[in-house]
Order: structure tokens, then C-alpha cells, then sequence
């Protein structure tokens, strides 16, 4: 089965013949209860990061549930759709991207299952690259790109924006970690998938980033993001074949994935 977890402003994804599942987690319940549907040859679980009426900040969503339940319902591959901010003028709002690197600026989130046991995870590559080539490989997504998770509620300083720029970053979010490392811990394929929605502070002057300009921005662009993500889960084949994101071979670990 095939994930997806939208972001800001993406709250739902099937118009009909779907069905809702509520799943408990030793992490608590997930941010809703989950609808699952299909797309294309493929079943598809979706769950809203914030809830269906946002109800979880950025630093509250129940990452851990959220990424426990989809697991124990037998998805296996997930993709990420998320709000970004613009590190560059080359990326304007309206542009679609696929990361293939993601930098962690937040703090004091839980972001691993394993509190005992010694057991430590490879994540060089945070993305999974088959999932990643199905959804870059679509006409007019851009391939690539470093994104900064910084902890938020609050949107970035100027002086914040122009240290990212400077590193070569050239997309800023709240939320793609640690959902990303969780989806590795439990063995799921995981990629982003990130709609501009706004240049950041100090890429440009003026007022600065405003939480309503992002969602009337992405709101204005829910409609083709939707499809993009769509024709991703097409994209994608039937039988899981990645072994990039398998991140326990030989390892004991110290309970048994659901």
C-alpha cells in the first residue's frame, strides 16, 4: 500500500469510494483518523499532517502516530507533500520540487523510535530515490534541492533566510523532519514532494512571509499539486523494489515493527 501525508491546505484527497480507518499507536493517535482509497493500480492511505481543520501546530503534529499508524495499516512507500518557502528567486511561488536533501534546524522534537537498544540509522540519503524518480521524472517538477526544516511556528528572520541561502539551501519548512527519519526507522520508501508557496524574508523586501499569503498562495495551486501527487502514485511501481530504504538488514532490533 501507498502513502500520503498532506500538508498545509491539503486536507483531503479522495472525491469519493473511500474509507475512513482510525488506528491506535503505542505514540498516541495520528494527527486523523486515516482514508483509504485508490489511485490508479495502487491502494492509497492518505492522512492530513495538521488534521482536517489544522488543528497541530508544525512542533505538535503526532509524528511518531502518524508515521506508526500508516505502517501498521501496511503502507510501505509514502509520499510527502508539503508547503515550502523559496531560498532563491529561481524557485518562484507555484513551483513544484522534489528535494533530495534535507537539513535538520528544529529542536526538542521526538524523532526516533529507538530510546534503547544502541541502534543508530543510516539517513545520508533521506529520500527514497525511487520514489523521488517517479515524481521528478513529471513534466514540470523541478529535480533536487536541499530543504531546511527549521522548528517554527514562527516564519524565519531575514538574517535566518540569507544564512540558509548562503549554505546553498533552496527550500525552508516546518515539518518534513522527523517525518522523514521515522518513515526510514520503520523501513518505509519516503519522499517529498514541495509546492512554493513564497520567496523567504530575506530573499526579497517588504513585509516578509505572512501565514495567510502562504495559504491563499498554495490554495490558489491546490488543485495541480493534488494532480501532481496523483500522477506520482501512478508513476509508481506496483511491486516495492527499493532496498535503499531497508535500514535494518542484520540488525536486532529491540521490538518488531508493525
Amino acid at each position: 500500500m501507498l502513502g500520503v501525508v498532506g500538508g498545509s491546505g491539503f486536507y483531503t484527497f479522495f472525491s469519493a469510494d473511500a474509507r475512513s480507518v482510525s488506528v491506535d499507536t503505542p505514540y498516541g493517535a495520528p494527527s486523523a483518523p486515516i482514508t483509504v482509497g485508490t489511485v490508479g493500480q495502487h491502494e492509497v492511505a492518505f492522512l492530513p499532517r495538521h488534521g482536517v481543520n489544522h488543528e497541530y501546530s508544525p512542533h505538535t503534529v503526532p509524528y511518531r502516530a502518524n508515521m506508526w499508524a500508516l505502517r501498521a495499516l501496511g503502507v510501505r512507500r509514502i509520499f510527502g507533500p508539503c508547503a515550502v518557502g523559496s531560498l532563491t528567486p529561481d524557485l518562484g511561488p507555484g513551483s513544484m520540487v522534489v528535494p533530495d536533501q534535507l537539513v535538520d534546524r528544529t529542536s526538542a522534537r521526538p524523532d526516533t523510535y529507538f530510546d534503547s537498544g544502541g541502534i543508530h540509522v543510516s539517513f545520508a540519503d533521506p529520500y527514497c530515490p525511487t520514489l523521488r524518480a517517479a515524481a521528478a521524472g513529471l513534466p514540470g517538477v523541478v529535480d533536487g534541492g536541499t530543504m531546511v526544516v527549521i522548528q517554527g511556528p514562527r516564519f524565519s528572520t531575514r538574517a535566518e533566510s540569507q544564512w540558509f541561502a548562503g549554505q546553498g539551501f533552496r527550500l525552508v519548512n516546518m515539518t518534513g523532519y522527523p517525518e522523514a527519519v521515522l518513515a526510514r526507522e520503520l523501513e518505509m520508501c519516503y519522499a517529498a514532494i514541495a509546492l512554493v508557496t513564497d520567496l523567504d524574508a530575506g530573499i526579497e523586501s517588504g513585509e516578509g512571509v505572512r501565514a495567510v499569503d502562504v495559504f491563499a498562495e498554495f490554495e490558489r495551486n491546490i488543485v495541480p499539486f493534488k494532480k501532481l501527487v496523483h500522477e506520482a502514485l501512478e508513476a509508481v511501481d506496483v511491486e516495492r523494489t527499493c532496498t535503499h530504504c531497508l535500514a535494518h538488514d542484520g540488525v536486532k532490533l529491540p521490538f518488531e515493527l508493525p
